[in-house]
């Protein structure tokens, strides 16, 4: 028996065909899917303490399923004591069934937890299709513990997908089931 996570199969059962009919397209080809989801973790406070960089490989990789690895600085920035080659965050890169079980987490258990939430803002759009938003805690995802938290950190989400338009990427993101904020205009 073969194991597909339930947004994959969701996909190909519901959402190709709702899209399908939304924007006429003429075969299943033309229809925007997910194509990868990107984690990053920037960890300023690394330059003090190369420990939290150990930190932050471990709970990405708690929180993803997949092991996540140190972002290292390409510039000398004097401003801030930062040299070259020094590890400044983490970042992880999911495609596949890990990916849609990311993403099946994201929007069943750790969106819900933020505090005062009311949805994901939409203009995080670029223009070609991918969308991005940023989490302010890493405690909102049910893997970290607690106790084990030496400090709080955000992250960065993006969502890369086929779409050609921020509108057809919307859609896509939507049928997902990412809540966006309701937009009154």
């Amino acid at each position: 028996m073969n194991y597909q996570p339930k947004l994959k199969v969701q996909y190909k059962s519901e959402i190709v065909p709702a899209l399908m009919k939304e924007f006429q397209y003429k075969t299943v080809m033309q229809v925007p899917r997910l194509l990868k989801i990107s984690l990053n973790q920037g960890i300023g406070a690394a330059l003090a303490d190369k420990k939290l960089i150990d930190y932050g490989v471990e709970e990405m990789t708690a929180i993803t399923g997949q092991k996540a690895v140190p972002t290292i600085s390409r510039h000398d920035v004097s401003n801030f004591k930062l040299r070259r080659g020094n590890p400044i965050g983490v970042r992880v890169t999911l495609r596949g069934d890990k990916m849609y079980e990311f993403l099946e987490r994201l929007v069943a258990v750790a969106l819900p937890r933020v505090r005062d939430f009311r949805g994901i803002n939409d203009k995080g759009f670029d223009g070609r299709g991918n969308y991005s938003f940023g989490v302010s805690e890493q405690i909102i995802f049910p893997e970290i513990d607690m106790d084990k938290v030496n400090k709080i950190n955000g992250m960065d989400i993006t969502f890369v997908t086929s779409a050609n338009t921020d509108k057809e990427a919307m859609a896509l993101l939507k049928q997902f089931g990412l809540p966006f904020k309701n937009q009154k205009k």
